[in-house]
């Protein structure tokens, strides 16, 4: 791709490849950090969610420069982020002690379950009661989306070789649709967990500044689904012109690449400055208020 690509055009590659490196050398500096300072317990879960941006933006660099790899960069970030959400629920866990810890610290509360993306209007839903089973449909919602999205990127990859499957082809008759409008079922119910336990937590970790941990993975779920969902709908409505040689889908597959590699970038940077603070363990449940007491708690 880079034989038709001007002055300005190699420049600009340069420069998003650069970010793309240094992006991945912070990361493997955050990675010896978190091998040498945190406890065996949480290293692979932070390791996962920290490399979220960084293998976001490598994917990215490389179907920048590789147009044809496209659909495998894209499900392999894609695969990719649904365990790091899976992964975050379970951060939030252990950094309440984990799973034990959790029960015997909230024994008493409930969990809000009126909340996004699923139920933030139903404000009149009871709260359900924290035990080790709602604990466990909790990681069931996470793990069912970590689960089914690789088979669902297969089957895409299989349909694809075979021509029966075109990512721009949204017609009640294509494939595409029809999976992609259960791989946005299984996201939702992915991220409803992922916010009640936000909910829940949310206080007692504020010393672990979860609120900026969670504003980060929120932001990359929002950069790399929605701002691409959205490209994606503009190139197939043309509103992104062609400009030979390339159509208005590789355009806009272009600017999604481009946006996500300094976007990532970003997040990297801020990532490493939030995860990189060692924080001090919360007190052991005994010595800490009741659940309906949390709120006024800051450790």
């Amino acid at each position: 791709c880079s034989a038709g690509l001007d002055l300005a055009g190699i420049f600009l590659f340069a420069i998003l490849t650069l970010m793309t490196l240094i992006a991945i050398l912070v990361f493997v500096e955050e990675m010896v950090y978190i091998y040498r300072k945190i406890p065996s317990s949480k290293r692979s879960i932070l390791i996962w969610i920290n490399a979220a941006a960084p293998v976001i933006a490598t994917t990215s660099c490389i179907g920048m420069w590789i147009p044809r790899s496209t659909m495998f960069t894209d499900f392999t970030a894609a695969v990719f982020f649904a365990i790091v959400i899976h992964k975050f629920l379970l951060m939030m866990i252990k950094e309440c002690g984990g799973q034990k810890q959790f029960l015997r610290r909230f024994e008493k509360g409930r969990f809000k379950i009126s909340t996004g993306p699923c139920c933030c209007c139903c404000l009149c839903l009871p709260g359900v009661r924290i035990t080790r089973q709602t604990l466990l449909w909790l990681k069931l919602g996470t793990f069912q989306f970590a689960f089914f999205r690789p088979v669902l990127m297969f089957l895409s990859i299989v349909l694809w070789t075979n021509g029966n499957y075109k990512p721009y082809d949204l017609s009640p008759d294509g494939a595409a649709i029809w999976i992609n409008c259960f791989i946005g079922i299984l996201t939702i119910i992915a991220l409803w967990p992922v916010g009640i336990m936000f909910q829940q937590v949310r206080i007692i970790l504020n010393c672990k500044k979860i609120i900026p941990k969670f504003a980060l993975y929120q932001f990359i779920l929002i950069l790399s689904q929605l701002q691409a969902a959205i490209i994606n709908i503009l190139a197939m409505q043309r509103i992104i012109p062609c400009v030979p040689p390339l159509s208005s889908s590789a355009r806009g597959a272009y600017m999604t690449q481009q946006l996500l590699i300094m976007e990532m970038f970003l997040i990297t940077l801020i990532s490493r400055v939030v995860y990189r603070r060692r924080y001090d363990d919360l007190e052991p449940p005994e010595c800490t208020p009741e659940a309906g007491n949390d709120t006024k708690q800051l450790p």
